[in-house]
């Protein structure tokens, strides 16, 4: 069995690292991959949204399940083109057609979806330039703080939470008027804010049964303290201390089992990873978003978690077998650090050498940003690497990580010393 992973990043070397454990797999490929996957996988250079040179590989190197990371290809649709061609359509994608990636493909679709199925979340309206002038007596009923959010796929960057109402307005023109976000912008939702702690669910479902995976909490701003400008993830933890049996029983009754439900009613064969953002207000859940993969850091911190064959579960995906396979996880501990760049998530630079990574006995280290040149192992992107580790409690665990992360070098390198802060 050859399988191929789309994506370049820690989550997909989490992904290859996790997938070789399993003695059905002959070859695992990656596309494009990094530093770390070349060492266990065969990494191919080419863009996962360019679907034709997505096709040649597949067939060239008899690839048998694709493996989807990232959420543009399946915003784009590289299910739906597997489908259509007569040489592809046998091959299992692992992630959700076109119809099924609206979730995270658009806010206002996953809001009117998730109104429609009663699923708890903030009130909230859409508007464009022709509605603009609504959207500023919208926000006026609102109290601050106040939320936009881009409908379309913006990197991350496309929500903004302003506690000032002519800032909100100002914003708000900024984004449908002047496609701050570009066209992911030129409709914007508008929302209640909701109070509580954020945290994240992710669910593996063949489209009608399901695998709810380890909870996990994520560290997005890139100063201690949780300040600072928003970045991709600068850490993560699993399980969620907070998120105890009874919260999480809530969650499965009210959110996942309606979710799965609303899809199917709907029409939508949905078959992959859906990522629930969600906020605890007092024990009461209510979804900030919806998005249709794994998130990234919280993949090095899942993944490590689950004891199960992950190639076995995708099987049950692909095949609607789900329900039948064995489902276990390692009661542990995980924590991630992310190592970044200097700068980021601002101007960084890339080529600067990484070394001390190599022997980590105590931690596993996922390439994010990296890449080989003149066999020597360079920084690649803005995050450049993810320090993950087990242990019987969350201090234990992160005193391995940061006691790896001290043995590893590259010009000015930053990370955050406090993940896990909020939990202690």
């Amino acid at each position: 069995m050859n399988i191929l992973i789309l994506g370049a990043g820690g989550r997909e070397h989490a992904f290859a690292l996790k997938l070789a454990e399993s003695k059905k797999i002959t070859q695992l490929f990656v596309a494009p991959g990094n530093a770390g996957t070349e060492k266990i996988a065969i990494n191919i250079n080419i863009n996962p949204t360019n679907f034709e040179s997505l096709k040649k590989t597949v067939l060239k190197n008899d690839i048998q399940m694709v493996v989807v990371g990232p959420e543009a290809p399946l915003v784009q649709g590289v299910h739906d083109f597997f489908l259509a061609d007569a040489d592809l359509k046998s091959i299992p994608v692992i992630g959700p057609k076109k119809d099924g990636a609206l979730l995270e493909g658009s806010k206002d679709f996953s809001k009117q979806f998730m109104q429609k199925h009663g699923i708890p979340t903030a009130g909230y309206q859409s508007f464009t330039k022709e509605s603009l002038k609504e959207g500023m007596t919208f926000l006026e009923t609102l109290s601050p703080p106040y939320v936009l959010k881009a409908d379309g796929l913006a990197g991350g960057k496309g929500v903004l939470i302003l506690n000032d109402l002519d800032e909100a307005k100002s914003e708000l023109e900024e984004m449908v008027s002047n496609e701050k976000f570009g066209t992911a912008s030129a409709t914007v939702v508008i929302e209640e804010f909701l109070k509580g702690i954020e945290l994240s669910v992710f669910v593996l479902t063949d489209g009608n049964s399901y695998k709810i995976l380890p909870s996990a909490k994520d560290y997005k701003r890139i100063g201690e303290g949780d300040v600072g400008l928003n970045t991709g993830g600068m850490g993560a933890i699993s399980p969620v201390p907070f998120a105890d049996k009874a919260f999480l029983d809530k969650v499965e009754s009210l959110v996942v089992k309606p979710t799965i439900a609303g899809l199917k009613k709907d029409g939508i064969d949905y078959r992959g990873f859906i990522f629930i953002g969600l906020m605890n207000d007092a024990g009461n859940p209510s979804v900030v978003e919806y998005n249709v993969r794994m998130g990234d850091p919280e993949t090095e911190a899942v993944l490590p978690r689950i004891e199960s064959d992950l190639y076995d579960l995708f099987e049950g995906v692909a095949t609607q077998t789900l329900h039948e396979k064995s489902f276990s996880v390692n009661p542990k501990t995980a924590t991630t650090v992310m190592l970044v760049a200097g700068g980021y998530p601002e101007v960084y630079q890339k080529g600067n050498r990484i070394t001390g990574f190599e022997n980590s006995k105590d931690s596993l280290v996922f390439h994010a940003g990296t890449k080989t040149e003149n066999g020597k192992v360079v920084s690649n992107g803005g995050r450049v690497m993810a320090v993950t580790s087990l242990g019987d409690s969350m201090e234990e665990a992160l005193a391995k990580t940061y006691a790896t992360i001290a043995k590893i070098q590259f010009e000015d390198m930053n990370y955050r010393k406090d993940i896990g802060f909020d939990l202690m």
